[in-house]
This record gives C-alpha cells, structure tokens and sequence, in this order.
C-alpha cells in the first residue's frame, strides 16, 4: 500500500470535517426544514339574533271516508276546494298555497284474533293536505277558524318564521366573526402569543328554525278566531376562522 497517498486522504478529510464545523459553528442548532406548516389557531363563532316572527306556514286539509274509492274521492275534491277558496278569500296569495300531501287508503275492520280469512276492504280513506303562508299574522287566528268552518277537520301544524331573514341572518354573522376573534384572543392570551392574520373563513350554518306549534285537531276550534302566541325566533350563524400566530 501506497503509505503517502494514504496518509494524503486522511488530510483531506480532516479538513473536511473542520469545514464543515466551521459552517456550522459553536452552538447553532439545525433549522426547519423549508415547507414547515405554518403556526395556526383555528376557533369557531357563533352569532344569535332575536326576532319576532311576521309570517306563518300552516298545514291543513281535508280527510273524507266513503264506502268506494270514488265517493271518498268526491267528497274530499269539494271539501278541498272550498278549503282552497276560503283561503284566497281570507287573503293568502294563491302562490302561498301548495298541495303538501294526497293519498287513497283502504279501510279495514278491527282486527279478530281468531280470523282465518283475509280482511275484507269495508271503505276508503282519501286525505288531501296543503300547506298556506299567512305573512299576516293579524289574521292568522280568524283563518284557522275559517278553516274549520269551510271544511278542515285536520290541522297538523303551525310554524312561525321570518318572511325576509336576510337583515337578521348579516346581523347573526357579525356576531360570530366577533364571537370566534373574541375566543381566537383569549386562546393566544393565554398561550403568551399573539394573533395574526386571518387565513380562512368558512360559514358552517346559518339558520333560522321554524317554531312551531303543535297538532291541533279542527273539531276543537272554537266558534270565534283562535287566539294565537307567535312568541319570539332565534336566527343564528356559526362560522369557523383560522388565524396565523405571530
């Protein structure tokens, strides 16, 4: 072996080493790697607006119970259709007036524990349901006794809402872009930095449920109008926003 030329190797890596310590230096640690992710706080807000309601949706209709299909039928189109004119008579807008449900059924006897042989039909059932928007809720309560009066024996519900939301639902996002900057601050307070620019925001829900009031059957209305409680409506938001953490 060539005891120069190894000796001369062992030079060159010495040197090397000390290079390379010397780029390094006393002390200074390895830095993050380029694409690191970047130091984020993500919270969410939520905003709510309380509002009275000025417009109701109710359900109601006619069902009829003959011994053919045809009869029951009969009866139900001349009920609905006066349930129908009673409506636009009281003020709601045909275009507020929607078919929401219609069905034929067959009725049956009770049922024997000891029958043996197949149920035999014995009538028919034909049920026919609308739903109607009433935006004014002055009237609302004289429109379900004149329901009941022109002919519909079943009401199955009344939800009060909001007929234009949008001023109210703006107001309700505000609130929670205030409501998660509120909760990002107290976060980064307490973890001793402070918060940056906002990355992203994102809507998660923005809604304003129905309130509604329970099935009422149409044999209990009384003979005057119907004494309504419209009450008061949430609207709410919930929005979800990262910001960088300086």
């Amino acid at each position: 072996m060539n005891i120069r030329a190894v000796a001369i190797g062992s030079a060159l890596v010495v040197v090397a080493a000390l290079a390379a310590a010397t780029l390094i230096g006393p002390g200074t640690g390895i830095s993050a790697p380029d694409g690191a992710p970047p130091r984020l706080i993500a919270v969410s807000g939520l905003g709510e607006v309380k509002t009275r309601p000025d417009m109701a949706t109710i359900s109601t209709g006619v069902v009829s119970e003959a011994a053919t299909a045809k009869e029951a039928l009969a009866k139900n189109n001349a009920a609905m259709a006066a349930v129908i004119a009673a409506l636009k008579n009281a003020g709601v807008a045909e275009d507020d007036i929607q078919t929401s449900d219609f069905s034929v059924s067959p009725k049956y006897p009770p049922y024997q524990p000891n029958q043996t042989t197949a149920p035999r039909i014995v009538g028919y059932t034909v049920s026919n349901q609308v739903t109607a928007k009433v935006k004014d809720l002055a009237k609302l309560g004289g429109i379900l006794d004149t329901l009941v009066q022109s002919g519909s024996n079943q009401i199955n519900g009344i939800a009060f809402g909001v007929d234009e939301p949008k001023a109210q639902l703006d107001e309700a996002r505000k609130k929670a872009v205030a409501d998660a900057r509120a909760r990002a601050e107290l976060y980064a307070e307490a973890a001793g930095v402070s918060l940056g620019k906002v990355i992203q925001i994102s809507e998660s829900t923005a809604v304003m449920p129905p309130v509604p009031m329970y099935r009422r059957e149409a044999a209990m209305a009384a003979d005057s109008s119907v004494p309504i409680a419209a009450g008061t409506q949430m609207v709410s938001a919930t929005v979800s926003i990262t910001f960088e953490i300086q």
